[in-house]
């Protein structure tokens, strides 16, 4: 039973609520409160920080007002991600107001970059919590609660959380997130994330395991293997110095889908670079491996990924594209994508359109060129494009996407999937929802059948909308 309460805004994704399941609450005589911010690391690591406050003593509140400790779980990646956050840190603060014995604290990527400004100039928190610092929560704690400014940013070289058992967040007990690394080692020079999260380090193979064994067993269908760049994955046991005994991702890949052929299996995120043909046979081997790729391009201009220091051309992308659909035929090959970065001309964007015309993404995260602070590109080059050229191109990137998107909806018409059921439909008590091994959201009546939540169904889609399929129950 989840002891708490986060409420989940994803900055890629609609915000969602995530209420907790308060059928047998204990009584608690300290209450936190806890908001996410940004990417599914981050709301993964709140299932870590759930963990760690209610080992000592704090029970959940959906309610700010009823909290000791407001706590929120920052994202870094784009500007308006941080204004979002000083807006709720605000309403936090006005909280605080009416209850002076209240504490508030910023978790994650924006506290290394932001302490000074939020703890002195601002005075919005009382503590600062880096993203390798999570286990220094008590003793913060303590420290805030005693009148002074509690900060720990530090960011470690094998912090990896692998003995925490993290607090499921999750209320349809279908899915779940497994993080199996921290940190990153690509210098893109957009992203501020090897500077806000450090690093990368591999997470030991036999306690992912052993994490996502204990889901299965708990009902869990649905697990995702969290890393900044998942393919890069590579663990060898400390007390062997023989890289033979190194566990790669592909094989870390196998081992979890050999728990169980019921227990499907997602990951993200992928690196063009590194996703090997290793990883891709090993999904062809396993029907539970599900068929969906994340592949960030950014753009689609060589020169402009240089200037990204992606590390790939545009060709070099495109043929593991086609590398890809070779081996799997039926995988969808997601991405993201950035309008306007430093220096990038009419005909630069051109070549991302047309990028996009060849993969016809089924899903895309869009957005325009934000210049964080800290970054290569903010030290190296001039933010040279006007917003509203910015504005101009992603709002043609959208609208190719939203055509390849609809197109890609309306092919599965007349198609048979294998559908893991996940909950009931937020539209009709009488519908099922749940998604195919390409991750497609499925929404389908009950009809008579006897199933529940955490079972499969062969449904064929009827009829499909821009973003759901809408089938019908075929067989059990």
């Amino acid at each position: 039973m989840p002891d708490i309460f986060v409420k989940k805004i994803d900055e890629s994704v609609q915000g969602t609520a995530i209420a907790p399941d308060l059928s047998d609450e204990k009584s608690y005589s300290k209450k936190f409160y806890i908001e996410s911010y940004g990417c599914a690391m981050n709301f993964s690591d709140s299932e870590i920080v759930a963990s760690i406050l209610k080992d000592e003593g704090y029970g959940a509140t959906m309610e700010m007002k009823e909290a000791d400790l407001l706590l929120i779980n920052t994202c870094s990646i784009r500007e308006k991600a941080e204004q979002t956050v000083r807006n709720r840190l605000t309403a936090f603060r006005h909280e605080k107001n009416k209850r002076p014995g209240m504490l508030i604290g910023v978790l994650g990527c924006m506290a290394e970059r932001l302490k000074a400004k939020l703890l002195e100039e601002e005075k919005l928190v009382d503590m600062v919590i880096g993203p390798d610092a999570y286990r220094a929560l008590p003793s913060l704690i303590q420290e805030a609660s005693g009148g002074q400014k509690a900060v720990n940013v530090l960011l470690s070289r094998d912090e990896t959380y692998a003995d925490i058992a993290p607090v499921r967040l999750d209320n349809n007990g279908v899915c779940a997130f497994v993080s199996i690394m921290r940190g990153c080692n690509n210098m893109c020079t957009f992203c501020v994330v090897p500077f806000t999260r450090g690093r990368e380090r591999s997470r030991d193979a036999d306690s992912i395991v052993a994490e996502c064994r204990e889901l299965f067993e708990a009902g869990y269908r649905d697990i995702t293997l969290l890393g900044q760049n998942v393919d890069s994955y590579h663990y060898t046991p400390s007390e062997s110095l023989d890289q033979s005994q190194a566990v790669t991702f592909a094989a870390l890949l196998e081992r979890v889908a050999l728990i169980d052929p019921r227990l499907r299996v997602r990951f993200s995120t992928s690196h063009p670079k590194d996703i090997t043909d290793d990883v891709l046979f090993t999904m062809a081997k396993y029907e539970n491996i599900c068929n969906c790729i994340h592949l960030p391009v950014q753009s689609g201009n060589t020169r402009i990924l240089q200037m990204m220091n992606r590390t790939y051309t545009r060709e070099w992308y495109l043929s593991k594209f086609n590398r890809i659909r070779e081996i799997i035929p039926d995988c969808d090959i997601t991405t993201d994508i950035i309008s306007g970065f430093c220096t990038e001309t009419e005909e630069d964007h051109q070549d991302t359109l047309s990028l996009m015309e060849y993969c016809r993404f089924p899903l895309a995260y869009m957005y325009s060129y934000s210049e964080r602070p800290g970054t290569l590109a903010a030290r190296r080059y001039e933010d040279d494009v006007t917003d509203e050229v910015k504005k101009r191109r992603l709002e043609e990137i959208i609208v190719a996407h939203r055509r390849h998107s609809q197109e890609d909806h309306q092919q599965c018409v007349g198609k048979e999937y294998k559908v893991l059921i996940e909950g009931v439909s937020k539209r009709s008590d009488l519908s099922w929802n749940g998604r195919n091994s390409q991750n497609k959201m499925v929404v389908f009546p009950k009809e008579n059948y006897p199933l529940q939540k955490g079972d499969y169904c062969t449904v064929r889609i009827i009829s499909a909308t821009s973003a759901t399929l809408i089938g019908e129950i075929v067989r059990l």
